[in-house]
């Protein structure tokens, strides 16, 4: 067990992978930013962790070299204020390259969302909304939030049911990549309804996304009257 001091307190130990506070000689506090490893460990006696979290015991610090010598890994001192110091054994190289791949996940995911948008139109064809549909699922796929917009022509915003039916079938086709954060609401012309990408897209964004010419199907000729069935705002193409 670790000695307890005077008042009965376990020390504080510094953990390896932050900052180590060691005294300096004018009294003040040094930061070193890495923990002790293999030789620059100065001590007479260290209390030895193996590499699956056992207790190997207390050993001279030779003893504790030669362990992990013996094993092809580094001595690294996890806990320098307990007396005697743990140190562990491990792959100390293989330690920093996985903490840095976890750093730089977490930083990509703190990234600003980006709000795409897909539009579509009450008489859009099967073909075109299966492009609409996969064009959404990307931006979700990349992290990006996507707002759905329903636009009606002429007497078609009589019919707005039809505007909801399609957002909801939308809704249903993204999943799992992305759930409904703004229920679609009716706005004059338009309805809009906003996508977010979910847990599951997120710890699955390096999986394969459909590139543009894999989600183009070819339109089935239901198109309205008074234009393309769908029409894309330019920051489709603009900020891909």
């Amino acid at each position: 067990m670790f000695n307890t001091g005077r008042h009965g307190a376990a020390p504080r130990a510094a953990l390896f992978y932050g900052r180590a506070h060691t005294r300096g000689r004018n009294g003040g506090v040094a930061i070193a930013n890495e923990p002790r490893v293999n030789d620059r460990i100065r001590v007479r006696e260290v209390r030895l962790v193996d590499p699956n979290g056992g207790q190997v015991g207390i050993k001279s610090i030779e003893e504790a070299r030669w362990l992990a010598d013996q094993l092809g890994l580094d001595l690294v001192e996890v806990a320098p204020d307990a007396r005697p110091p743990v140190v562990r054994m491990m792959d100390y190289g293989k330690f920093k390259y996985e903490q840095s791949v976890r750093a730089r996940e977490s930083r990509k995911k703190q990234t600003k969302t980006v709000i795409k948008e897909v539009q579509l139109r009450p008489k859009i064809g099967t073909a075109d909304f299966e492009v609409k549909r996969r064009r959404a699922e990307k931006f979700l796929r990349h992290g990006d939030k996507v707002k759905v917009t329903m636009r009606f022509r002429g007497r078609e915003v009589t019919h707005p049911e039809l505007g909801m039916d399609l957002l909801q079938q939308m809704s249903r086709e993204v999943d799992p990549w992305g759930a409904v954060e703004q229920a679609p609401r009716l706005d004059g012309r338009q309805m809009t309804m906003v996508l977010a990408p979910t847990r599951y897209a997120l710890d699955h964004d390096d999986d394969a996304v459909p590139s543009e010419e894999e989600s183009a199907a070819p339109s089935d000729g239901n198109v309205s009257d008074d234009g393309p069935a769908a029409v894309e705002t330019p920051s489709d193409d603009s900020e891909e």
